[in-house]
């Protein structure tokens, strides 16, 4: 089948993620079928400093909001993951 075929996203990291993984985009393969928690995990093999966001990440993909969870997405070669971190005040 043609699920494990890995596809070129766009990773946009924003506020402490972007600090966090010292760039602000980047492009990876990863799988076409993949849950919101499992693309997390390939992200932070990329970036081990990620890791520390975990709990208060949200994903944008194509522009509509993922909590890291069971929920599968289904990625098409050159969407968009964007990587919100939580936006302190103060």
């Amino acid at each position: 089948t043609s699920l494990c075929v890995p596809g070129q996203v766009s990773v946009l990291y924003f506020a402490r993620s972007a600090e966090l993984a010292g760039l602000r985009c980047e492009t990876l393969s990863v799988p076409r079928e993949i849950t919101s928690l499992q693309l997390w995990e390939e992200i932070v093999k990329v970036h081990p400093r990620l890791a520390v966001i975990r709990d208060q990440v949200i994903f944008a993909v194509r522009q509509e909001y993922v909590h890291l969870g069971d929920q599968l997405l289904v990625l098409q070669p050159g969407d968009e993951v964007a990587i919100i971190p939580p936006i302190s005040g103060g």
